[in-house]
C-alpha cells in the first residue's frame, strides 16, 4: 500500500483532469512522479492528477479576469495598448476629441469644457516636446497618407520612418519641404525592399515635384549610409500582369524572357518598369491574351514609345517569333 500524507488527498474535478496545463517551474509530482499536473485556477494551486498532491500554492494568474470566446469579443475586452515599434515616434500615441460631448452623448458644461482645453492643450505639448519630435509627428502624418494612397505595406513605412529620422538626425531636412523628403525616404525603402514603385508614381501623390523629391533621394544616398539595390524589371512584372489581369502563364513567361535578357546584358540603363512592359506584352501576344501597347503603357505607367521599342529591341535580340496579327 502506498504511503500518503495525511491531508494530501483531494477531490479533482474530472473536467480540470482532462485539461494539463504545464508548468514551468514544476516538472513532475514530488510524490509520485507523475508529470500530470493540472492548474485550479479558483484556488490557485497545482494539484497531481494521479494522486492528488497539492504540488504549489497561492500561484498567480497571470491571465485576465475576464472570458472572451472569439477573437472579436477578445479584442474589445482586451485593455492592451498598440505594440511600441519604430514607426510610431516617440511620443504619446494618445488623443482627446476636440468634441465638447462626453461618452452619453450629451453636452459638456462650461467649466468642463475649459478644463478639458487645458488637458487638451498640456497633452499636445506633452506629445511633442523637442523641435525633432514635431518634425517626426508631421512627417508621420505624410507617411500614412502617402502610404494609404500608394497601397504600401506596414514594412515599407516603418522602413522609410527609419531613413527619415536618420535624414533628421543628420540634418538634411533642414532648408527643406517634408513632403519631399519623406517621398524619397519612401521611394528609397521601396528600392530597398523592391516594392515596385517609380519615383514618377510616388511624386504624382505629393505637392513637392519629382526634380526635389529626386534631389532629396539623392542627397540622402550621398550623406547618409543607405545603400539600395538596382532595380529589377522581373519585381515590376507581376504588378504589371495584374492590372491587365493576364494569366500566371503569361507572368511567368515575361519573367522567363526578361531573365534572358539580363543573361545577354541588354537590360543594362534601361527604365525597368518600360522593360516589364515589353516583357509583358510580348508574352500576352504569345498566349493569345491580347493587349494592346496602349493598355501596357497605361498599367506600367510608361509611354507608348518605351513599349514599343523596349519590345522590339526583345524580340530581335533574343530572336522572339511573334504571332501575327489578324
Amino acid at each position: 500500500m502506498e504511503n500518503k500524507t495525511p491531508g494530501s488527498e483531494k477531490v479533482v474535478d474530472e473536467e480540470l483532469v482532462e485539461k494539463f496545463i504545464p508548468i514551468e517551474e514544476v516538472k513532475s509530482c514530488p510524490q509520485c512522479g507523475s508529470d500530470k499536473l493540472i492548474y485550479d485556477p479558483v484556488r490557485g494551486e497545482v494539484i497531481c492528477a494521479v494522486c492528488g498532491y497539492v504540488v504549489s500554492e497561492r500561484e498567480i494568474d497571470k491571465g485576465p479576469e475576464w472570458r472572451a470566446f472569439d477573437g472579436e469579443e477578445r479584442e474589445k475586452r482586451s485593455r492592451a495598448g498598440a505594440p511600441i515599434t519604430r514607426y510610431t515616434p516617440d511620443a504619446l500615441a494618445t488623443d482627446i476629441d476636440w468634441r465638447s460631448k462626453d461618452a452619453a452623448g450629451r453636452e459638456l458644461g462650461l467649466r468642463k469644457k475649459v478644463e478639458m482645453f487645458r488637458l487638451r492643450r498640456w497633452h499636445m505639448r506633452a506629445h511633442a516636446q523637442s523641435s525633432m519630435e514635431r518634425n517626426l509627428v508631421q512627417a508621420q502624418q505624410e507617411l500614412d497618407r502617402l502610404g494609404a494612397q500608394l497601397g504600401l505595406p506596414k514594412r515599407v513605412l516603418d522602413r522609410a520612418q527609419e531613413i527619415y529620422r536618420r535624414a533628421l538626425e543628420t540634418g538634411l531636412v533642414r532648408g527643406r519641404s517634408i513632403e519631399s523628403v519623406v517621398a524619397a525616404a519612401i521611394y528609397a525603402a521601396c528600392r530597398e525592399l523592391r516594392i515596385p514603385r517609380t519615383l514618377d508614381e510616388i511624386s504624382k501623390y505629393t505637392r513637392a515635384g519629382r526634380k526635389d523629391v529626386a534631389r532629396c533621394y539623392r542627397l540622402m544616398l550621398r550623406e547618409t549610409s543607405i545603400r539600395v539595390p538596382l532595380p529589377n524589371p522581373i519585381d515590376f512584372a507581376p504588378r504589371i500582369g495584374s492590372v491587365l489581369k493576364l494569366s500566371a502563364a503569361s507572368v511567368r513567361d515575361a519573367i522567363e524572357i526578361l531573365k534572358q535578357a539580363q543573361q545577354i546584358g541588354i537590360t543594362a540603363g534601361k527604365d525597368p518598369a518600360g522593360l516589364a512592359a515589353a516583357a509583358i506584352y510580348i508574352a500576352a501576344l504569345r498566349r493569345g491574351e491580347v493587349r494592346t501597347q496602349k493598355e501596357v503603357a497605361r498599367a506600367a505607367q510608361v509611354t507608348e514609345v518605351t513599349v514599343r521599342n523596349r519590345y522590339k529591341e526583345l524580340a530581335k535580340r533574343l530572336r522572339i517569333d511573334l504571332p501575327v496579327k489578324k
